[in-house]
């Protein structure tokens, strides 16, 4: 098996860990906020915990909720309620297979489709089901070489 599939396969089997996450939005006032209310605490016994004040809390519940945080700031928050943070990325489509497909088709179709186009003006015109094999095949090869161009 060459190393680039191990790789996919290797975070597939995590990422698919983060997809379920997708179905729970963020609580509106921020994680941060959520929490801290939930345990009871005041804004100034985290910031007590944090070593800062109890309006540097309020700009990081509002730079949360604004998505403009550090994971830096986050992961000290974490901690500092007794949490960790965890994070991850998840396709769009659901899986990296899923994006490569649809990034090796999109490739596949230019590449084939431009030279058909050239070949159209030479009079040397394909069939449709030869444009279609040829896609799938350049498809196949896509995905095997993984080339840097398929995420242009």
């Amino acid at each position: 098996m060459n190393k680039k599939k191990l790789q996919i396969e290797q975070l597939e089997s995590r990422i698919k860990l983060f997809s379920p996450s997708l179905q729970l939005p963020n609580p509106p006032t921020g994680w941060i906020k959520a929490i801290r209310q939930a345990l009871g605490m005041s804004l100034q016994q985290l910031a007590n915990k944090l070593g800062i004040t109890k309006q540097s809390v309020m700009e990081i519940e509002t730079r949360e909720m604004e998505g403009a945080i550090t994971l830096k700031s986050l992961r000290e928050t974490a901690r500092a309620l007794d949490m960790e943070l965890v994070y991850g990325f998840v396709p769009k489509n659901g899986s990296l297979e899923n994006l490569i497909d649809s990034k090796a088709r999109l490739l596949a179709e230019k590449i084939v489709y431009r030279t058909a186009n050239t070949m159209k003006l030479e009079d040397q015109e394909n069939t449709t089901e030869r444009i279609k094999k040829a896609v799938e095949e350049r498809i196949l090869i896509l995905k095997n070489d993984l080339p840097k161009s398929l995420w242009d």
